[in-house]
């Protein structure tokens, strides 16, 4: 018999996967129909697409961490080792997501000459950076907590 946990689990990992799903399916129609039907710049519409289809990843990552941690019942699992590896494929994602972000501001500024507004990307780069520094120290501090 299922318990509460496990049925939000399976509702709030089911709701991500379904966004995910559909984020790939909107950003495989826009290129295609870019491709069909060529109106507007094709840089633009790559960046576009590559950002909605990274949007998608980090929804898929979510509702996947979800549905492991809170599907299948806890009764001799080790919480503190479940919440690292959760913790660390989560910010792992989010941090590539905001570099792949970052990347593509800094090609898309570049292209439209706003150097001027840079700092956005480098911003973010910053706070990714920071991210990961703050990961690796909530991993260095969690090393020896067994239970």
């Amino acid at each position: 018999m299922l318990d509460y946990k496990q049925i939000m689990a399976i509702v709030f990992s089911s709701i991500f996967h379904a966004l995910s799903v559909l984020l790939v399916v909107m950003a495989s129609y826009q290129f295609l129909k870019f491709i069909i039907h060529p109106q507007g710049d094709f840089i633009t519409t790559i960046i576009d697409s590559i950002n909605t289809y990274i949007i998608s990843l980090a929804m898929f990552e979510l509702g996947a961490g979800i549905n492991k941690e809170y599907k299948f019942p806890d009764d001799d699992e080790n919480i503190y080792l479940n919440i690292r590896r959760t913790i660390t494929r989560f910010v792992g994602t989010v941090c590539i997501m905001l570099v792949l972000e970052a990347l593509i501001m800094i090609i898309k500024y570049s292209q439209l000459e706003w150097a001027g507004k840079l700092y956005y990307p480098v911003s973010i780069l910053f706070g990714s950076s920071f991210l990961l520094v703050a990961l690796g120290i909530f991993l260095w501090l969690t090393k020896g907590h067994k239970e």
